[in-house]
């Protein structure tokens, strides 16, 4: 069976209900899924995924979240060969029009030095997840799901 693992970072809980869509459509493609908070995750928490998935926001001028920062520095030193990515980023590009998805685009960056294979471009939530980012994180599991097949 197919496995997915989820880090996510949440601070104002948009993140995590992202993360929460994301854990329930994997399930619903009879998909092995963990989901953890980023203080959680470390060097091994993609060992065993077949599908590896970021899910953070940006802080201040376009940081990574604290609680990602560690694991962000070691995910550059990983091999992931073989194994398929995937980043969604929450932001705010009204409120911070330069910086909003900064943290996304780091990750998604890290990723192509793992050696593992993009199964979807970065997807961006404005905020709060609605209907219409349902749809297009489902397709993303999807893509995910499709590429590791």
């Amino acid at each position: 069976m197919t496995v997915a693992k989820i880090v996510y970072a949440s601070s104002t809980g948009n993140t995590e209900g992202i993360s929460e869509i994301l854990e329930d459509t994997f399930n619903e493609m009879d998909v092995e899924v963990e989901r953890l908070e980023a203080d959680e995750a470390d060097d091994e928490t993609f060992e065993d995924a077949d599908i590896c998935v970021i899910a953070t926001y940006s802080t201040g001028d376009g940081e990574r979240p604290f609680d990602f920062e560690d694991f962000y520095e070691e995910l550059t030193d990983l091999d992931l060969a073989g194994k398929v990515f995937g980043v969604v980023g929450s932001g705010d590009s009204k409120l911070y029009p330069d910086h909003s998805f900064f943290a996304a685009l780091s990750f998604d960056e890290a990723f192509e030095k793992t050696g593992a294979t993009r199964g979807h471009e970065v997807v961006k939530i404005e905020n709060d997840a609605d209907d219409a980012d349902e749809e297009i994180l489902k397709e993303f599991v999807k893509a995910l799901v499709d590429a590791k097949a």
